[in-house]
């Protein structure tokens, strides 16, 4: 008689960060258990996607078994729960890199993000690639086996843990390939031993994945049938026996391929939430399928939330990509521009080759077709939140002002939305300024902006162009850098003097994106910070008289002051937008401003020397006392640093000019 040597268990230390996620599982993560199933079938379905698409180059790899599913079984006695899928499976190396590990800090990144709101936290779970770990908020104990597709059957391999500072492996016999994992449920999660709860959570999560998932037939054996809706009452002696059938319990049909009038908003919502981990409904979706030269369907979804990693433009971001139901990849960047990073959602093309590459991507027609049809979608999603805010603004009680013109009740319920996509999304939005020549007049339609004039609301470049004051032919902004800063910069007097709005920009990208859009609506766009100010018709003779002369009879003044801070300033002039200021600082038209270099600095990129001109208020009592003054150098550097610091920089040498002012202070 022979016997076989079983293998040597190998037991091994978690990583250090993997050892903190659990303890972090295990003990906070406990106010939504079931989403530990929604994880696990996730991560089932990506390996038959995975193996799906690795055989269409190695058929051979779909052995005797080309049917892909996920099966769930429990088993009451022994008090297990097992997610099977015949996907690609996993070899010893990889169960021990993929189960014992975390590539890139993602157990860092996902414990930075956590807020303490344990309902929110678990949701984060899978979006840093941890949702394996979410098994032991039910489970004391979890085993995998497993064969990666293509390797003989005694190069499978079992994993298992306890959810502590170790995991084992062993090398096992395997004839099936792909995985399986099983939990050893804790006493307070018994209520996943019953097949209606599981269904339950499987309709909830995982119904839109496009691979059937499997649970065995029960019925009542020496008994009555109970209600399917009531898994309590009405139970018979005898109990409940499984039957050795198995039934698909999901639609097991992506999603986006089924009609949009059989799909109900809450699945729409419910696919949102499994694709994004986001635990908050969207703003907005589109559901199409565009024929033509193209053939493709869309499901795109505008989140209500930004991300952390928002304004990390080198993350990889976009829709997940599928070609004929196949799944291809996620973050498929090709298909969307980048400022709509933000949108969630999939592509699935009947036109691309199942073999299509990252590099591919870039140079379609094909896909160049899909990119520019999923931009015009979110803009139209964009659009028609705008438009739903503009009617719910004109009428508080929904009905527009126009008595014919009575909002539907879908509208009503977008009330509100815009300005929460605007807080959220909109400094991404403005990036289309510069990357999307094509829709650029729309976007600017979009844009939002505090005012000068007003506290409460913001402006569209529309609205400020239908209250323009006769004899205004410029749309006027200045950008600073923060709202504070806006509102209280001496550039505006002039304007508030006269009642002339002035549109506040205070976002990071605003000047940079300004750049790209020189007039809207046939009307130029003018920064009150750059050139000198000319309020063409807006400004009378005797302004204008006053101005001239102030710059003849100021002129050996202005000289002095020019020497004096030649190494600070370009140019000093007299001005007349200044009315209660003695100064302020400006740029000649088309120059990078003070601001935008400080940005760009900030930033670690090279900027060139900005020396920006200096405007002085003839009229102000400070700049009078200049002529003749013992102090003039000391005076002209505490003018400049003082106009630099009203328009939010610092001085090039702070201690200089704490000094200077405490000098004359005594």
């Amino acid at each position: 008689m022979t016997t076989t040597a079983t293998p040597p268990k190998q037991t091994m230390a978690f990583q250090a960060e993997v050892a903190q996620l659990l303890k972090l599982v295990t003990h906070s993560l406990y106010s939504n258990p079931e989403i530990f199933l929604r994880e696990l079938v996730s991560n089932a379905s990506d390996a038959c996607d995975k193996l799906r698409f690795e055989s269409l180059n190695n058929a051979a790899l779909l052995e005797s078994d080309p049917e892909l599913k996920v099966r769930i079984s429990f088993d009451k006695d022994a008090k297990t729960l097992s997610i099977t899928d015949n996907g690609i499976g996993l070899s010893e190396q990889e169960a021990i890199d993929n189960l014992g590990t975390i590539a890139k800090s993602g157990t860092r990144d996902f414990m930075a993000s956590l807020s303490g709101d344990q309902k929110n936290d678990a949701q984060l779970i899978g979006q840093f690639g941890v949702g394996f770990y979410s098994g032991f908020i039910v489970a004391d104990r979890i085993t995998v086996e497993s064969r990666r597709a293509g390797l003989a059957p005694e190069q499978g391999v079992r994993w298992s843990s306890e959810g502590t500072g170790e995991f084992e492996v062993a090398q096992i016999q395997r004839a099936d390939r792909g995985t399986s994992i099983t939990l050893h449920l804790k006493d307070d999660a018994q209520d996943y031993l019953n097949a209606y709860k599981l269904k339950g959570v499987i309709n909830k999560y995982s119904d839109h994945i496009s691979l059937p998932i499997l649970m065995e037939k029960e019925e009542w054996k020496d008994g009555e049938l109970i209600s399917s809706t009531d898994p309590e009452g009405g139970r018979q002696p005898g109990g409940m026996a499984k039957t050795g059938e198995w039934e698909t319990v999901n639609q097991a049909a992506a999603l986006w391929t089924r009609a949009k009038k059989d799909i109900t908003p809450e699945q729409y919502d419910e696919f949102y939430k499994q694709i994004s981990y986001d635990q908050n409904a969207p703003l907005a979706s589109t559901h199409n399928r565009v024929e033509g030269s193209t053939e493709y369907t869309q499901l795109l979804f505008i989140p209500s939330k930004a991300p952390m990693d928002m304004f990390n433009r080198d993350k990889a971001a976009g829709v997940k990509l599928y070609v004929k139901r196949v799944f291809i990849m996620d973050d498929a960047q090709a298909l969307m521009p980048v400022y709509l990073r933000f949108v969630k959602g999939v592509v699935d093309s009947a036109d691309l080759p199942l073999n299509v590459s990252r590099e591919l991507l870039q140079e379609s027609r094909a896909v160049k077709a899909i990119r520019e049809g999923c931009t015009k979608r979110v803009l139209g999603m964009i659009e028609d939140l705008a438009k739903n805010n503009v009617l719910s603004a004109s009428s508080p009680d929904g009905v527009a002002d126009d008595v014919t013109d009575v909002v539907s009740e879908e509208d009503k319920a977008q009330v509100g939305k815009f300005d929460t996509f605007y807080t959220e999304f909109g400094a991404v939005l403005k990036e289309g300024l510069g990357e999307d020549f094509a829709n650029r007049d729309r976007i600017a339609k979009l844009l939002r902006f505090a005012s000068s004039t007003t506290d409460t609301t913001t402006v569209s470049f529309a609205d400020y162009k239908a209250r323009m004051k006769d004899g205004q032919d410029a749309i006027y902004y200045i950008t600073a850098d923060t709202l504070a800063a806006a509102k209280s910069s001496p550039q505006l007097e002039i304007f508030r003097k006269k009642g002339i709005e002035v549109l506040l920009m205070a976002d990071r990208v605003d000047e940079w994106a300004l750049n790209y859009l020189h007039e809207f609506d046939g009307t130029p766009l003018q920064s009150v910070a750059k050139g000198a100010v000319d309020l063409g018709k807006l400004q009378d003779e005797d302004e204008k008289k006053a101005a001239e002369l102030a710059q003849t009879e100021f002129k050996p003044t202005l000289d002095k002051l020019k020497d004096a801070l030649k190494d600070k300033a370009s140019d000093v002039r007299a001005t007349s937008r200044l009315v209660d200021s003695p100064a302020c600082l400006v740029v000649q038209d088309g120059d990078m401003s003070t601001q935008l270099a400080r940005m760009l600095k900030q930033a670690g990129q090279a900027v060139p020397e900005v020396k920006p001109i200096l405007e002085i208020n003839a009229e102000h009592p400070l700049v009078k006392k200049l002529v003749g003054s013992s102090n003039f150098d000391d005076l002209a550097h505490i003018i400049f640093d003082q106009a630099l610091l009203a328009e939010g920089g610092m001085p090039a040498d702070p201690a200089a000019y704490v000094k200077r002012v405490n000098a004359l202070l005594l």
